[in-house]
Order: C-alpha cells, then sequence, then structure tokens
C-alpha cells in the first residue's frame, strides 16, 4: 500500500487545518452561546471539542483567531467568563450549520435563525431551548495553542432531556447527535456497536481463561 507524505511546513496557508478537519472525524460539535457586554446573544458551533476533566467536569472548546481579532465567542467568554455548550440532535442541523456563519457583533444568530432563547439558572448566558442537552459553564483557563485560543470550562448544571438519561446513563440511540467531518459535511449516529465492559486488565483476562481451561 503506497502512502502519501505530506509535511505540515510545505502546506499553505489554511491547507493543515482543512487536511486535520478531514483526518480527525467524526467530531462532537460544541454549540456554544456566549452573552456580549452589550447584551446580545451569540451562538456558534465549533468542533475542536471535548471534555477535558470529570472531577470537577469541564468542558474544553478550541475557538481560532480571525484576522481581524477574536471571533465573537472568544471575546464574549473573556469579557463574561461564562459559556452555555449545547450538543445539537438531527433535527437542529440547519440552524446549527447556519450558525457557523460570520455575522457582526451586534446580530444574534438565534434571532436571525428564529430560535428560542431561555435563561440559563447560574451563568448569564441564554440557552438554546429546543436543544436537548445544555452546559452551563464557568471559565476555568484560557491556554494559546498556535493561532487558537482553547477554553476549558467548569460545568455549573447540566440541562438534559428527561428521555434522554437513566440514572448518569445516556442513550445515545435516542439523542441522535450530530458530528462533524472535512467541510460543510456533517455525519449522523449510524449503527451503534455495544461491547462487553472492560472490568478486568488484559493480564486478569487471560489467567481466567487459563484456570477455566485447566479446571
Amino acid at each position: 500500500m503506497s502512502m502519501q507524505e505530506i509535511r505540515p511546513a510545505d502546506l499553505p496557508g489554511d491547507a493543515a487545518y482543512k487536511l486535520l478537519c478531514g483526518l480527525v472525524v467524526p467530531r462532537p460539535i460544541a454549540w456554544v452561546s456566549t452573552l456580549s457586554v452589550d447584551g446580545v446573544s451569540n451562538l456558534a458551533p465549533f468542533s475542536c471539542f471535548t471534555f477535558v476533566s470529570h472531577t470537577p467536569p469541564m468542558l474544553g472548546v478550541s475557538i481560532g483567531r480571525r484576522a481581524s481579532g477574536l471571533k465573537d465567542t472568544a471575546r464574549n467568554i473573556h469579557e463574561t467568563q461564562a459559556f452555555v455548550v449545547h450538543i445539537g440532535d438531527e433535527t437542529l442541523i440547519e440552524p446549527l450549520h447556519r450558525s457557523g456563519g460570520e455575522f457582526p457583533p451586534e446580530v444574534s444568530e438565534a434571532d436571525l435563525l428564529g430560535l428560542e432563547l431561555v435563561p440559563s439558572r447560574l451563568v448569564a448566558p441564554l440557552r438554546v431551548a429546543r436543544a436537548p442537552i445544555a452546559m452551563e459553564c464557568r471559565l476555568h483557563k484560557v491556554v494559546d495553542f498556535g493561532n487558537n485560543q482553547f477554553f476549558a470550562g467548569e460545568i455549573q448544571l447540566f440541562h438534559i432531556r428527561e428521555d434522554l438519561i437513566t440514572g448518569t446513563r445516556i442513550d445515545a440511540g435516542r439523542l441522535r447527535p450530530v458530528a462533524r467531518l472535512g467541510g460543510p459535511n456533517y455525519s449522523m449516529l449510524g449503527e451503534i456497536i455495544g461491547m462487553a465492559p472492560q472490568s478486568e486488565s488484559p493480564i486478569e483476562q487471560s489467567n481466567s481463561q487459563k484456570s477455566a481451561v485447566n479446571s
């Protein structure tokens, strides 16, 4: 099998970004709402997103800079120290995608797209009423990585649609989350493959199998 070798230093412009977006797939999408100091709600999707800690629970979102400076989301988080991360489902894919356009700071993407916003409980930014999951976050730390800033936020409150959760287990089949691929392309959940829990280490499993054979 032949392989193409690419040196990052040889890639022009944002070619490395496009390459990585096609390689690191599928990516969960943080649909982030923030509030400006002027009281304007901002809503934008970011697919360089993960959770970074479970005790305490923290989320991490990487946000790139524009040539003109910080994006509205990044600026708002710096200024207000809070944000809300939503997980969008299949019914929200169109407004989720469209909210990623470039709009002036005084424009509310939610208003433009006809999305109802409701008050959060513990932070100032509003949350999307239709989103099946929303997590209210306070800013914990910002770390610079190249031209990106990584925002780590501590979750203050989870909002989870009741039919999705049993105890602390989320039913991904009911959630039907949307994932990002390269370019303006998305994927749905697809087939779910269940595996047996990894309750034993490989050595313990091997010893258990040997004991079973020798008994």
